[in-house]
């Protein structure tokens, strides 16, 4: 399909500039400890790999933040409200110790994938969306409807550097977005059991998250004459009822019936038995750190433990926060609220939604046998700083996940096929396109719904 936009040689080209960009390590660890050195050398590729980009007098650039980026190509038509397209630069560390196949800044090639870290999140989509930007312009190409392109340095440490400025500069200008489309979801093929066929889910909110400190404090004691409580037994017996009961948490009938497409009753059973999708229908905890003890033995004085929730759409994160309270019922364990923030707002998905439409029109012209349906984005992305901007946030990338994919995020052999790379740069050539139209398509046939 790709190969009716693009040459064998331009193809080459593609993925020889996508191996370039996985290739430097622009890893963010803790928001005080971000490869600038990579980020800098990464700018220098992105100047070399777009000449066009950066040298058309349609496009402007700027950095901000000293390490992201930000372009805006106006319209030919200004009364079109403009979009965005984000995706960020930075990723998570790796290291090929923890059993890689191919080093993880290597981009080797093995069976038609390019291994390497940042290949599903997210330099598939900083480098397809600027390819694309570079493919038109060098057509002559002129948008109808302008558009932004944001490039976040410090997303995987929450973007408080990079999307966050990137949202003040824009504020600043009075700027408000038709919509934002950002990584999130991805077309699952396989993964969704009980679902036929490949199914495009763009995520239309993102959940919210918390970190909790639950301790107790207790007398200390020797472990020859042990107490009938113990602060660790208190502990667990809390976290056993606790996890219990978000396991069994259901959620308000309302946002069931008017999400029918997620939660159907064999659906929703299906996709909770399994840890890649269960989060997709509720809110997640997950134990994530557990302190106590000082000596074999005594008795622990103190018990503590760290819990890090997602906390899904139809709550928010007071709610949670009265639930936890409400099911440890015991003054004696202390609850502290370490960070949190509340699910993203649900952005609209019907018939007359531009942001959404316009990208289901992109997916089914690319991929005409998929599902596409809305869907909720586990993690969080830099899309969140920018509520105030628009009220359409969209999360998705045309990223193909088969079964195993989904472990590959963050995980180890994380990859993306050559076919899919040069798709992706085809969703994004045909999104911008797209989006010149002043009013939506007629919808697409109703074979699509799920």
């Amino acid at each position: 399909r790709h190969n009716a936009v693009f040459a064998d040689k331009q193809c080459t080209s593609l993925l020889f500039l996508h191996a370039e960009a996985i290739r430097i390590p622009t890893v963010s660890s803790t928001n005080t400890d971000i490869n600038t050195t990579a980020l800098l050398e990464f700018h220098k590729l992105l100047r070399k790999a777009f000449p066009t980009v950066f040298s058309s007098s349609l496009v402007h650039h700027e950095v901000v933040a000293d390490y992201s980026h930000l372009f805006w190509v106006p319209g030919t038509q200004p009364a079109l409200a403009p979009y965005m397209l984000l995706a960020h630069i930075d990723v998570v560390p790796a290291s090929e110790s923890d059993g890689w196949e191919a080093p993880p800044f290597s981009a080797k090639e093995i069976d038609g994938f390019i291994y390497g870290r940042g290949t599903i999140d997210d330099k598939q989509s900083v480098m397809g969306i600027l390819q694309a930007l570079e493919y038109l312009l060098a057509k002559g190409y002129a948008p109808r409807r302008g558009f932004y392109i944001g490039l976040g340095h410090d997303e995987e440490v929450s973007g408080f550097q990079g999307a966050m400025n990137i949202v003040r500069v824009l504020k600043q200008r009075g700027v408000r977005l038709a919509f934002v489309l950002d990584e999130g979801l991805a077309v699952l093929d396989g993964i969704i059991s009980g679902l036929e066929g490949p199914a495009a889910l763009i995520g239309i909110s993102e959940k919210g998250q918390a970190t909790l400190k639950l301790s107790v404090l207790m007398t200390p004691g020797h472990s020859s004459m042990p107490p009938r409580e113990s602060s660790i037994e208190e502990k667990f017996v809390s976290f056993e009822a606790f996890l219990a009961l978000c396991t069994l948490f259901k959620l308000p009938l309302k946002f069931i019936m008017s999400n029918l497409w997620l939660f159907s009753p064999l659906l929703g059973r299906v996709m909770e038995r399994r840890p890649d999708t269960n989060a997709f229908v509720r809110t997640t905890t997950a134990v994530t750190m557990f302190n106590s003890g000082v000596k074999v033995n005594v008795i622990p004085p103190l018990a503590e433990a760290y819990v890090n929730l997602r906390i899904h759409s139809a709550q928010s994160l007071q709610e949670v926060l009265d639930l936890v309270q409400s099911t440890i019922g015991d003054q004696r364990v202390k609850i502290e609220l370490v960070d949190g923030f509340d699910p993203l707002p649900i952005s609209s998905y019907d018939e007359k939604s531009f942001g959404f439409q316009i990208i289901k029109k992109t997916v089914l012209d690319l991929f005409p046998e998929v599902t596409v349906a809305p869907g909720i984005t586990v993690g969080n992305t830099d899309s969140r700083h920018f509520k105030e901007l628009t009220n359409a946030t969209y999360r998705f990338a045309p990223t193909w996940f088969k079964p195993g994919d989904p472990q590959r995020f963050h995980g180890i052999n994380e990859r993306i096929s050559k076919k899919n790379y040069e798709e992706l740069v085809v969703f994004y050539f045909h999104l911008i396109q797209n989006c010149d139209t002043e009013k939506l398509p007629d919808p697409h046939s109703s074979v699509h719904e799920l």
